[in-house]
């Protein structure tokens, strides 16, 4: 008589089973897990840094322009430290304006990636920009270049240059850029309606 073969306790399916089982707790759950934050503490240790640096009293210096904000502001690399610098004695239309695309572009142009020189009073806006004139290593005088193209105004409520006043009656009668617009609106007449049209919006309680 032949002897009865011992069948085993687990089958094939339930160890197959098994082994699944143990690699997704050994792989799968521990890789879903989140990787641990920094400490609450860190993170505002460097805010707090980022926050408190001085800001620099500065008139004269060189940099790399790393940044096109829009057509009159840029940022500027200098000695490690990038600096917001706002043109001085023009105000190109906004980026919702007709031409403020195109001021911003003119811009990136004439002097994105390069070394230029950044000449100011030392005096910063309410924003802590630099308020200056760019002029690139070739001499071109940024802020004179976009007025000239017709991508901005003299922004002579705060100027008295009477060359960038010439220069826009210029671009006026070529009528180049905005001033080929019959009726353009200067961008602090345009930020004044926006300011207007905010102040009347009913508030939500």
């Amino acid at each position: 008589m032949a002897k009865r073969t011992k069948k085993s306790k687990y089958g094939i399916g339930s160890l197959l089973l098994l082994l699944a089982f143990a690699f997704y707790i050994g792989f799968v759950k521990d890789k879903d897990k989140p990787a641990p934050e920094k400490p609450a503490i860190e993170k505002s240790a460097k805010k707090a840094r980022k926050e408190e640096r001085p800001l620099r009293h500065l008139t004269v210096f060189q940099g790399k322009v790393i940044g096109i904000k829009d057509g009159d502001t840029f940022e500027v690399l200098y000695d490690s430290i990038p600096e917001r610098v706002r043109l001085a004695a023009i105000d190109c239309p906004e980026k919702s304006q007709p031409f403020g695309k195109n001021a911003r572009q003119y811009a990136s142009e004439l002097c994105f990636g390069k070394m230029v020189m950044v000449t100011s009073n030392g005096k910063r806006d309410r924003y802590k920009r630099v308020v200056g004139t760019i002029t690139t290593a070739e001499g071109v005088n940024i802020n004179e270049e976009l007025i000239r193209a017709g991508l901005a105004w003299h922004y002579d409520q705060y100027s008295d240059n009477k060359e960038l006043s010439v220069i826009e009656e210029q671009a006026r009668q070529a009528r180049r850029g905005l001033w080929a617009d019959n009726e353009p609106i200067a961008p602090w007449d345009w930020r004044k309606k926006k300011r207007k049209k905010r102040s009347k919006q009913p508030q939500l309680q």
